[in-house]
């Protein structure tokens, strides 16, 4: 028999029997679905994190008071019982770092912005040292940004981001224009590119202002996080961070042999955290979408035991006109490999319109990965196959006479 004409008649056997395909075929879509889904959501989440914190350079690290990812609540109290990490402070690391390329720090809080009549809230107001926005590599895509005078002067002037362009400033070039933030007048001079949202959070509704400026509405008495840029990833990165890690413990005053009374971090750190995150429940998705592989092939086997025993007298019929064993045998594992393969192509597209289902509704990134559907469409397949290997011998080791006799 031909591959052809085998695919034909598995096509057609699945279309006389729809509902009992669709039982059939259900325990393979639901897993194929589901390692689509978990691989699309968690492949877009790794793209986006990876963009997101490689945007401040591979270069750049950071040096602050608590960790970027705290696990538990006793590590947080601990964190929470160190010396904030002051302007001074930063100010001497930038004073004496030899190897730092770039240096700057940063603050922020959650107020309101005011013009005229209008107000948003919720608005993240970050006080930046004036090498900060080239630090996290925000560009300005229109006005300008700050100046070592801005700082120096503690100058009332602001970035925005492109929320607040349109809910203040629609229809209006903000450039030049005044609005007040938590009461405080200031007059922008740039606007950010839009940066879109992390998992249905806007990362566009802030404001920026010169951390002088900041301190003088909010106070001094509050940990900042410094920002290195060491010009170079590898041995350079790590030459830089120990530089400032020994500033940085002789200005705190940290014991010799006590651990470190701050947190030095680079991207590396926080996107391998989040890689063993999201890697630990792809593998956990992964087992369940095996288990469900699994009751799905069984199905299929139970199903084309049924499809042989139906089929007797035809398979007698085929062995009395000179099919051979090895025919009846490809046969019945090609119409279970189809059947598989036509759930595992229903699950692919399943699994894809879950995954954007979750982005629109939550804003979860996804990025389909061609390696995840040949994947999926490839355990479906295999998956038919093997748990129509025990069906097709039975038939393919029918006797003929026997088989003709059947009703």
């Amino acid at each position: 028999m031909e591959f052809k004409e085998a695919m034909k008649i598995a096509l057609q056997s699945l279309w006389a029997n729809k509902l009992r395909s669709v039982l059939t075929l259900l325990g393979v879509v639901i897993g194929v679905a589901s390692v689509i889904a978990v691989v699309t959501l968690v492949n877009g989440a790794n793209v986006y994190v990876q963009t997101k914190f490689s945007s401040y350079g591979a270069d750049v690290f950071t040096v602050s008071k608590m960790p970027a990812i705290i696990t538990n609540s006793d590590d947080y109290q601990r964190f929470q019982k160190r010396k904030d990490i002051l302007f001074p402070l930063y100010r001497y690391v930038a004073e004496n770092c030899q190897r730092c390329v770039g240096i700057g720090a940063q603050q922020a809080t959650t107020g309101k912005v005011v013009r005229g009549t209008q107000s948003i809230t919720d608005t993240q107001i970050r006080g930046y040292t004036w090498q900060m926005p080239s630090l996290q590599n925000l560009n300005i895509t229109e006005g300008r940004g700050f100046t070592e005078a801005d700082e120096k002067h503690a100058s009332p002037v602001a970035i925005i981001g492109t929320d607040v362009q349109d809910h203040l400033f629609a229809g209006v070039d903000p450039i030049g224009q005044e609005l007040r933030v938590d009461g405080a007048p200031y007059t922008v001079i740039g606007i950010s590119e839009k940066q879109g949202s992390t998992f249905g959070n806007s990362q566009d509704n802030w404001v920026g202002v010169p951390l002088t400026a900041y301190q003088r509405s909010y106070g001094t008495a509050k940990t900042v996080t410094i920002y290195v840029k060491a010009g170079a990833a590898g041995p350079r990165l790590q030459d830089v961070a120990d530089e400032v890690r020994v500033l940085v413990r002789s200005a705190r005053h940290d014991a010799p042999g006590a651990p470190d009374s701050f947190e030095l971090d680079t991207n590396n750190t926080l996107v391998g955290f989040f890689s063993v995150i999201t890697d630990s429940f792809g593998a956990v998705a992964g087992a369940i979408a095996m288990i469900s592989l699994v009751v799905g092939g069984i199905v299929i086997m139970n199903i084309m035991l049924v499809s042989v025993t139906e089929r007797t007298r035809e398979i007698g019929i085929r062995k009395a006109l000179g099919a051979r064993p090895r025919d009846i045998l490809l046969q019945f594992l090609i119409e279970s490999g189809t059947m598989a393969l036509v759930g595992g192509a229903i699950g692919v597209l399943g699994g894809i319109l879950v995954a954007q289902i979750v982005t629109l509704v939550i804003g979860f990134p996804s990025t389909v990965a061609l390696w995840s559907v040949l994947v999926g469409l490839l355990m479906a397949t295999s998956t038919g196959v093997f748990f129509g290997v025990y069906p097709a011998r039975k038939a393919a080791q029918l006797d003929p006479i026997v088989a003709l006799r059947a009703d």
